[in-house]
């Protein structure tokens, strides 16, 4: 049963009060909270609307917020998943921006930043298997050729963006095709058996 909108609210204020380290942390609380605690929708919708939102524009973050309070509370939820998630950590950007020009110099400080780095990685690679999972699961279910050719998209991904900068835009519609059409051609010689 889907949340009322207060509770809705509470829920995506206590998401953007918590969206500390950048991106992929705050990515790893909304998929603990949308899948683990809520139970809205499974490991493989999460992966497929967070696919869905690398291909819209804008902040991908924020995409996956509106369409997971979408999923939750149609137009409403939103609207409050949105403003929920972006209200706090906007408000608690300007505080800390203000606190740190005060003390940007310090050693401390310095210190502590580069101790965010190596725990932002680790929650980038907490985020990476988790969202590899399903894609490579279903693929695995599918047969040896459609796992390989998952992790040649996955791994030609990488080194397409990493390596030979082609826009990721590009790059995510290439993978989609290619997987499209294998999945096409898997039904096409189903049929014909």
């Amino acid at each position: 049963m889907a949340p009322g909108l207060w509770r809705l609210a509470a829920i995506w204020l206590g998401l953007g009060l918590q969206s500390f380290g950048g991106g992929t942390a705050t990515m790893a609380l909304i998929r603990r909270c949308a899948v683990d605690e809520q139970r809205w929708l499974s490991e493989a919708e999460f992966a497929r609307d967070w696919a869905i939102s690398q291909v819209a524009p804008g902040i991908n973050l924020l995409c996956l917020t509106v369409l997971l309070g979408w999923r939750v509370r149609g137009l409403r939820g939103a609207c409050v998943a949105l403003l929920g998630l972006a209200a706090p950590s906007g408000l608690i950007t300007i505080v800390l921006t203000l606190m740190y020009a005060s003390i940007r110099d310090s050693a401390l400080v310095h210190a502590a930043l580069a101790g965010v780095i190596p725990a932002t990685i680790g929650l980038g690679l907490l985020m990476t298997w988790q969202m590899a999972r399903p894609p490579v699961g279903a693929s695995r279910a599918q047969g040896g050729a459609a796992l390989a050719l998952a992790l040649l998209v996955l791994a030609g991904s990488a080194v397409l963006v990493g390596i030979f900068r082609v826009p990721v835009l590009a790059v995510l519609l290439g993978g989609g095709g290619v997987l499209g059409l294998a999945e096409w051609w898997r039904a096409w010689r189903g049929r014909r058996r």
